[in-house]
């Protein structure tokens, strides 16, 4: 028997982009193992990587491309596959024109050379693509707005904090080895807090934890400014590197601590205890979670929590910050992809309806690094507006919500089988990937889907190249460092321009060189709505992280709630949890230290097993960003149980 030990990167949506080992017997990947030698993997997996191998082999995974016919999707070769999408997209382009063509790509994986597809429809048409982002548009959009720059401090930097504030982030579930960073920053005498309506496991490492009203953390950072401002424990350097200042704290003082308090539905207390650590007791970081971000007003949530950073002089600061994305992409070449303005866009938030409703009609849509039926709202709608499309090419290994609504779908590698560059968007460390077993036979990687599509609509020369051939030209700016793709090979290279201190010297690449503070606050929003009083929050969970972690589960949604909002509902039983879009069936579970305004399900539910929280969740924007106000549905329990599906 043979065996080995690869060394690669794991590339599915998740910050930690963890360096692998690969325990390869035979031609088959036996076991998985966190790489050792990675500063921020540090030798241990998530649980969802661990359990990847199931997946690897599942039987349910595609090995030969499937084209409809008669109504179903039926395997046919490659080449009769590849003919059937260039014929169909050369004659769509000639008939309609290139903004006939959708081309929707995704962060199902964080690979670099997955953009050589966003490079092939630019070259083809260019052709229509999705604009705004469902997952961070509003907090991206907040902290360029703010700083000029979305990027973080180096993760270890939190090792020199005095408070670290966790405002609506689960490291424990989200951001694994970010969580162990946070405990070992806590045996270094740093003092954690958790801001979050959701009690999870990430509380365990925190001496407090504050649940706000679902949305009331806007108030609660008003609150915080205004004790920050009466007890002058702001930067008295602030008006040297703030924009609007004075502005800033006439809305804080636009009401008192009190009422403050009252919106975001916590005591006094609690804004006083913030404010003292970010303030007299510095420095402190702010830890953003992403989930916040989506709500109708997330963009200003972000900035409020900008604000506090600045004013109280934790920017610049080793142990300080406001932390929401680290940037990922920073340390490649993609100038490539800058190329011609696309036709039109449409709108991710609200896709199936302006998908249904575009004119000319978008005819065609090619989806890679995505599951939009069952990660994007109006899941339903989504479904409906692509089975609507002349044509829809799905890539990907699993035959997805998605997969089962296109007209032709290409099996594609997996994080095993990949061949690329990663960046993370928790940490500045980078890697190359590398396959750790060939794919299956009938299987193709993206690069390779794309290359012989080239070639049959006259773009061969343009996308030719191999895999590494590629990962040359996006290092170039490495290469500048000193830094080689052999260098990534051998193991994770910290981004060589990334800061180890953000904005060191409080030097901001605004227009002005200052932070632009916020000046006004949105709009309240109604506490209640007494036919639908729980806030419905998709989250993520141990298991699953997004529809592409989540294995094809049976029987219905856990939907998690206290025992004061179960209407009555016993622990385990069956019920239908209803918005005003729609109905799934549900199982109940009690938690008494969960609000009682909030009702929480696992993400990344398959529409198909009628366990997806976006068939209930309308479509709406956040204010900045275009990102999706996916937090903001009403829901509620009701006994019974849902008529089977037809």
């Amino acid at each position: 028997m043979s065996q080995s030990i690869q060394r690669t990167f794991c590339n599915r949506d998740c910050p930690d982009a963890c360096g692998l080992l690969a325990t390869v017997e035979d031609g088959r990947v036996t076991r998985l193992q966190g790489d050792p030698e990675h500063p921020v993997t540090r030798g241990f997996l998530c649980y969802r990587t661990q359990k990847f191998l199931s997946t690897q082999y599942s039987l349910q995974r595609l090995t030969s491309p499937l084209l409809r016919r008669g109504g179903e999707l039926r395997p046919v070769s490659w080449d009769e596959a590849l003919d059937f999408a260039a014929e169909r997209l050369l004659t769509i382009r000639k008939e309609s024109g290139p903004a006939a063509i959708l081309h929707y790509r995704s962060g199902g994986s964080l690979g670099l050379l997955k953009c050589l597809s966003d490079y092939f429809f630019q070259l083809f048409g260019p052709t229509a693509t999705k604009r705004g982002d469902i997952c961070s548009g509003a907090g991206d959009a907040a902290q360029l707005l703010d700083f000029g720059l979305n990027d973080s401090s180096d993760l270890f930097e939190l090792y020199c904090s005095r408070h670290i504030l966790l405002w609506g982030k689960n490291a424990f579930v989200c951001s694994p080895h970010t969580f162990a960073v946070l405990r070992q920053a806590r045996g270094r005498g740093a003092r954690l807090v958790l801001i979050d309506p959701v009690h999870h496991r990430t509380a365990s490492a925190c001496e407090a934890h504050y649940q706000p009203r679902p949305g009331g953390d806007f108030a609660l950072a008003m609150a915080v400014a205004r004790v920050l401002f009466e007890r002058g424990w702001t930067s008295p350097e602030a008006e040297g590197y703030c924009e609007h200042l004075e502005d800033f704290r006439r809305l804080a003082f636009a009401r008192g601590v009190e009422e403050w308090c009252r919106e975001a539905d916590l005591p006094r207390a609690a804004a006083e205890d913030l404010a003292r650590r970010l303030g007299p007791e510095k420095p402190a970081a702010i830890l953003v979670g992403w989930g916040m971000a989506r709500r109708t007003y997330g963009g200003a949530i972000v900035r409020a929590l900008d604000a506090l950073g600045a004013i109280t002089g934790n920017l610049g600061l080793s142990g300080g910050g406001v932390s929401f994305y680290f940037r990922r992409r920073s340390a490649f070449d993609l100038s490539f992809l800058g190329g011609a303005k696309p036709p039109r866009t449409i709108d991710e938030v609200s896709f199936g309806r302006d998908l249904l409703l575009a004119e000319p009609p978008v005819r065609a849509v090619w989806v890679t690094c995505g599951n939009p039926v069952a990660m994007l709202p109006e899941s339903e709608r989504v479904a409906q507006a692509l089975r609507a499309r002349a044509l829809v090419v799905v890539v990907d290994s699993f035959l997805t919500d998605t997969a089962r609504c296109a007209s032709l779908v290409l099996p594609t590698t997996t994080l095993l089988e990949a061949d690329d560059l990663l960046g993370a968007y928790g940490h500045h460390y980078l890697g190359a990937s590398r396959p750790a077993v060939p794919p299956p036979e009938g299987v193709k990687s993206d690069l390779e889907i794309i290359q012989a599509l080239a070639s049959r609509v006259g773009l061969g020369e343009a996308m030719a190249g191999s895999a590494r051939e590629w990962k040359r030209r996006l290092i170039e700016p490495l290469s500048r460092h000193g830094v080689s793709l052999e260098d990534l090979e051998r193991g994770p290279v910290r981004n060589p321009a990334a800061p180890k201190v953000l904005f060191a010297g409080r030097k901001f690449p605004t227009p002005s060189g200052k932070v632009r503070l916020l000046t006004e606050a949105p709009p309240r929003q109604p506490e209640s709505e007494p036919d639908f009083p729980l806030w419905l929050m998709a989250l993520s969970t141990e298991e699953s992280q997004s529809s592409q972690w989540a294995e094809p589960a049976e029987g219905p949604a856990p939907v998690t709630v206290h025992p004061d909002s179960s209407s009555g509902l016993a622990d385990g039983e069956l019920a239908v949890l209803e918005s005003a879009l729609g109905a799934l069936e549900v199982v109940v579970r009690h938690d008494a230290r969960q609000r009682r305004d909030v009702a929480l399900i696992p993400k990344g539910g398959h529409l198909s097993g009628g366990r997806c929280a976006n068939a209930l969740v309308r479509a709406a924007a956040t204010d900045l960003g275009e990102g999706g106000a996916l937090y903001e549905e009403r829901v509620r329990l009701v006994p019974g149980r849902l008529s089977p599906r037809r």
